[in-house]
């Protein structure tokens, strides 16, 4: 057996595969080792524990769904970037059935504060992306944003919405987008 990982990427990557194939009961230090070609203990250098890969495994699957599109187009318009986000979720759903609702119920029910953590750093980072496309978007009305109603309590209310939808599995963002067209435009 090969007792040397090549890198943390390669344990995420096989822990993301190993939740594709056999659901998120797959993802555990022997398991994921195994799936590896490696020893528990090579695990261990990289998570010092279950709850610590398993983290780093929701993490890694949040990245994978929203990296950054090749169109950088998607980022100036504020549709286009709801849209996009949508596409992503519906692939989400599809590509790690139940990743939506399992992990951020078991995050929240359980005393798993890393895993909670990584979770809202991830939401932050989408919200304040989300933000930025509002604030650059040139088809934005003048005077849509004032200083009780500003691009951030907007941008939050989106992605609230989009949230919401994640857990409906509705991924038809017509609404959302009627919503920017009434508020925005």
């Amino acid at each position: 057996m090969n007792t040397i990982v090549t890198s943390k990427e390669q344990i995420l990557e096989t822990s993301r595969e190993l939740i594709c194939q056999q659901g998120w009961t797959a993802v555990n230090i022997r398991t994921v080792a195994a799936a590896c070609g490696v020893s528990v203990g090579s695990i261990y250098n990289y998570f010092d524990s279950k709850s610590a890969l398993v983290s780093a495994t929701v993490e890694s699957v949040w990245c994978e769904i929203f990296h950054r599109p090749e169109d950088g187009d998607v980022f100036g318009d504020t549709e286009a970037c709801i849209a996009w986000m949508y596409q992503r979720m519906e692939y989400g759903c599809r590509q790690y059935p139940g990743f939506f609702t399992l992990h951020s119920l078991g995050f929240m029910r359980e005393d798993k504060s890393d895993g909670k953590q990584r979770m809202q750093q991830t939401w932050q980072h989408i919200l304040n992306g989300l933000c930025a496309v509002l604030k650059r978007d040139s088809r934005v009305r003048p005077g849509a944003f004032t200083e009780q109603f500003t691009a951030e309590k907007f941008a939050d209310t989106l992605f609230s919405l989009m949230l919401s939808a994640l857990l409906r599995q509705d991924y038809d963002p017509s609404t959302v987008l009627e919503i920017v067209r009434r508020t925005l435009y």
